[in-house]
């Protein structure tokens, strides 16, 4: 090794242990800000030590970044943004929860958020600006370049969750008539092309996709092959307007690395990319978890406002249903006045049938979330859920039946509960299916209402099998 090469060597290993020394300070074990790193940032925010916050924050990972803003409070993130405007780059935004990017777009000039868009992909400038109110999304594409603009305002033209606005407006389409060699020239004659792609798109004269080129292919093939011969004319076409759950279920089916997106008419209008299907997949995942429960989009930097209003309004719905419960205890009072011994074991009947019912709802919403459960298949999966509840029902009947027999010294009263519960496991286990096949044959989000009814169903047989059998056995006079 030369004498210039072994300093070079030496001050990259010094400015790695610099790095490695900063990083020290800041991240744990686990990889997360440190909270006393996080004080001392918020002590320079609250002194108005610009400086020092942005020598703080300069040497972390822009992921680092948009953790750290999460950590702060409200008032504290707009102030941070400020005091670090030149790090604020494309790569933290990307990175920034919805609720906190959203916060931090509104405290900065239209001009800085109209930069910080423009060095964006389009998907992520629209899932930026989408969120201002009319006024300051104006004046955001007020300050953009024309051709910016324009591909942000066809996005925002799309529904919500649609691949109109998941797709990217950068790829690469090239004629059929190419040969790869000239497909390899035209790449590197063009700086203004697209710098990250896995396939190119073959169009025909009316920019409708007719085939696709994995890269790997261009680069091992002679350049005189025509890409007629070597592309695969075999290809799964997203319609724009499809919603962003189907999107990914197509990628997960087919395997799917890229795929074109067309307009109405068949044309190429954009891209998607596996790398943003991967956060739609999670965000679909975690959105139903949160529906079935009714806590709304379950993010800690959510609005309490927001919050308040998402929950309970399921939370009065579940108090309406729970009426019909009551009006059912309130029917077997003089039961329940005769032995005292109804009134404990009743709850236990509808909490064991409410989890079994939970159970099988959970199952599925996600079977329908993902396409397994269809019209093909219902009857049969019907029918499986059955045999599971009926498995279940007679195992925990059996259970609950001898134990509060011994107990209770009271045969009969063992019996009726066991009898009670196998009927509410069956029920849920039925509940739990055809609840919410019926909402998504209505078009409706089977997550979203579900649970409500799946309890409702629950505890009102759980009364009404406990208690009636109790009084038709003669358990109570």
């Amino acid at each position: 090794m030369n004498p210039e090469d072994h300093d070079n060597t030496l001050l990259h290993e010094a400015a790695d242990a610099v790095a490695d020394a900063r990083e020290s300070e800041s991240l744990d074990e686990e990889n997360t800000l440190k909270p006393e790193f996080v004080r001392r940032v918020r002590d320079a925010l609250e002194a108005g030590e610009r400086d020092a916050v942005y020598d703080l924050v300069e040497p972390l990972h822009h992921a680092d970044i948009a953790d750290l803003f999460e950590l702060l409070n409200a008032d504290e993130r707009p102030e941070l943004a400020r005091a670090i405007t030149d790090l604020m780059g494309p790569e933290v935004f990307a990175e920034l929860n919805d609720h906190v990017r959203e916060l931090i777009v509104e405290s900065l000039p239209a001009g800085t958020v109209a930069d910080i868009a423009e060095q964006l992909d389009t998907d992520d400038a629209v899932a930026m600006i989408e969120d201002l109110d009319d006024e300051d999304r104006e004046a955001v594409l007020a300050e953009m370049e024309p051709e910016d603009r324009a591909a942000i305002e066809s996005a925002l033209a799309y529904p919500e969750e649609s691949a109109g606005r998941l797709m990217s407006r950068d790829f690469i389409a090239v004629p059929e008539h190419m040969s790869v060699g000239s497909l390899i020239d035209y790449l590197r004659e063009n700086p203004d092309l697209s710098t990250e792609f896995w396939e190119i798109f073959v169009v025909d004269t009316s920019h409708h996709p007719i085939g696709t080129c994995a890269l790997s292919w261009v680069l091992r093939t002679p350049r005189g092959v025509a890409l007629a011969d070597v592309m695969t004319r075999d290809q799964t076409l997203i319609p724009v307007g499809m919603d962003q759950e189907e999107v990914a279920l197509r990628f997960q089916k087919y395997a799917l690395i890229s795929a074109a997106v067309v307009d109405e008419s068949g044309r190429l209008v954009g891209q998607i990319t596996v790398d943003d299907v991967v956060h739609i997949i999670q965000e679909e995942a975690g959105e139903d978890v949160l529906l079935l429960s009714g806590a709304g989009d379950g993010d800690i930097n959510e609005p309490i406002r927001d919050s308040y209003f998402s929950r309970v309004r399921w939370l009065i719905a579940n108090l309406i249903t729970a009426l019909l419960g009551a009006t059912i205890i309130t029917a077997f009072g003089g039961a329940i006045e005769k032995l005292v011994a109804l009134a404990a074991l009743t709850p236990m009947v509808a909490s064991i049938g409410g989890n079994a019912g939970t159970q099988t709802m959970a199952v599925t919403v996600r079977a329908l979330a993902t396409n397994q459960l269809t019209r093909a298949n219902t009857a049969r999966i019907l029918m499986r859920e059955f045999r599971v509840a009926l498995l279940n029902g007679s195992t925990v009947a059996t259970l609950i039946g001898v134990a509060t027999a011994l107990v209770f010294q009271n045969p009969l009263l063992g019996t009726v509960i066991g009898t009670a519960v196998m009927i509410n496991i069956i029920t849920a286990g039925l509940a739990g299916v055809l609840v919410p096949v019926v909402f998504d044959r209505l078009d409706q989000d089977p997550a979203v209402a579900s649970s409500v009814f799946v309890t409702m169903i629950t505890d009102s047989m759980g009364f009404f099998a406990f208690l009636g059998l109790a009084v038709l056995s003669g358990l109570v006079g």
